[in-house]
């Protein structure tokens, strides 16, 4: 079932969603049902699967050729979803990117994902390798999510790369698409950052989920600007829970986000990290009770690999 779907059916009501990582390379998948074991209690609708591009660097050989070597890399995203799916019997969201793969190799994976019996998909740009600093698209690979929202579009109506392609069956993903409340940090304003969102959503995105922010003012001042410039599409908040000291600076640091003084000051205040994680639920709570009195379609968590926090949230909302 679609996304959307989900949502209409919930008649208003907030649901309860997750976003994993799959387990890294030569960890057991166990690992991961370890962790959503738990959170199946909160019967979520559907489940989002990250997709994590390999890392590599080069290594100067002795003929003082450069070799590519792969450093990091987790098991593919299309075998985690349709592991989920098998397991728990609930729709999966696998994350299309676009480093790292041609179009081609994007069509394909679409292909697979659609033999599979999988309705949704969120399309995203995705991080540039460590090594390189910056975003680098494949050659001929799509360089933006607006390209790649525009090539799934493409292939719901039937249009494939291959133009003689004989009896090519139209695929039906619901396209979801991210935003960001306090703007990408490649955007050089939250203005622009919105006229790109609202390309993605003319091109085709049925929905929108948030990076995760800890001020919700920023969330509904997010939503009032979409509403503005005409983005009348679904909007579901992000929310992480802070459960370590470090976080509040890492957090900040990778996701360009924003850490209330209040909750800054307070991780800051705690004697180890049990009492961060005490302190980061209940700061997730407070904020979730808010979001759900303004009406948000789902609370999507970022699990990030770590159930006991959300657990103890969901607990309390659910």
């Amino acid at each position: 079932m679609k996304v959307t779907e989900h949502l209409k059916n919930a008649n208003g009501k907030t649901l309860f969603t997750i976003e994993v990582l799959p387990p890294l390379k030569g960890d057991s998948i166990q690992t991961l049902f370890s962790n959503m074991d738990p959170l199946m209690e909160f019967k979520p609708p559907f489940v989002d699967v990250t997709y994590h591009r390999e890392e590599y660097v080069y290594k100067k050989r002795e003929n003082g050729l450069l070799e590519k070597q792969v450093t990091r890399k987790r098991p593919g995203t299309v075998g985690i979803c349709a592991a989920i799916q098998n397991r728990y019997k609930v729709d999966t969201v696998p994350h299309i990117i676009c480093g790292g793969f041609t179009q081609e190799e994007t069509e394909n994976a679409l292909i697979d994902l659609q033999f599979l019996g999988i309705d949704n998909v969120l399309a995203l740009q995705g991080d540039g390798i460590k090594s390189e600093g910056r975003f680098v698209p494949e050659s001929k690979g799509n360089r933006y999510a607006s390209d790649l929202v525009e090539q799934i579009v493409h292939m719901n109506q039937g249009r494939f790369l291959d133009d003689d392609l004989e009896n090519a069956n139209p695929t039906r993903f619901c396209i979801g698409v991210a935003g960001y409340p306090e703007k990408h940090f490649a955007a050089p304003n939250l203005k622009t950052d919105l006229k790109y969102l609202k390309l993605k959503v003319d091109l085709g995105a049925e929905y929108i989920v948030t990076q995760m922010f800890f001020d919700n003012a920023r969330f509904f001042d997010f939503v009032a600007k979409c509403r503005e410039i005409g983005i009348q599409v679904p909007i579901i908040p992000g929310i992480k829970p802070i459960t370590t000291k470090a976080q509040s600076s890492v957090l900040a640091t990778v996701f360009h986000i924003d850490i209330p003084e209040e909750l800054a000051d307070a991780v800051e205040d705690c004697k180890d990290n049990a009492a961060v994680k005490q302190v980061g639920v209940e700061w997730a709570v407070r904020q979730s009770k808010e979001l759900i009195k303004f009406g948000v379609p789902s609370l999507h968590f970022y699990s990030m690999g770590k159930s006991d926090p959300i657990y103890k949230i969901a607990k309390q909302l659910f």
